[in-house]
């Protein structure tokens, strides 16, 4: 888990269907270190776990993933340039869980994705 190391929640609030984040980046977590030096960058799969992460701690249940229909990573996201990330989650419960899931700040999206998990 990155939770408490990478970032921590700065806000957390959620509905049966949706759950709505504000994250606190550590630019000085050792994954930086070479991804990539002088110039960090959020690895794709890294925003993911967070995603699974928030989707885990708010349902109290171990997660894993079955299917990714989409995932788009629109911009890079250096936890220097852009401290804090708003991260926004949608998800029905049936057989399976499905999300649909972004990450943005100040009006720049960062991710989407649309996940299934088992």
């Amino acid at each position: 888990m990155f939770l408490n190391d990478l970032y921590k929640i700065v806000e957390l609030s959620s509905t049966a269907e949706r759950i709505a984040a504000t994250i606190s980046l550590n630019p000085e977590h050792t994954i930086f270190e070479g991804h990539f030096p002088g110039s960090p960058v959020t690895p794709g799969v890294v925003q993911l776990q967070i995603v699974k992460e928030l989707l885990e701690k708010q349902l109290g249940r171990s997660l894993r993933m079955k299917t990714m229909r989409t995932c788009k990573f629109i911009q890079i996201l250096n936890p220097r340039e852009t401290p804090e990330l708003n991260i926004h989650i949608k998800f029905t419960q049936s057989e399976f869980l499905e999300i649909t899931a972004f990450g943005m700040h100040e009006g720049n999206t960062f991710f989407k994705a649309q996940i299934i998990y088992i």
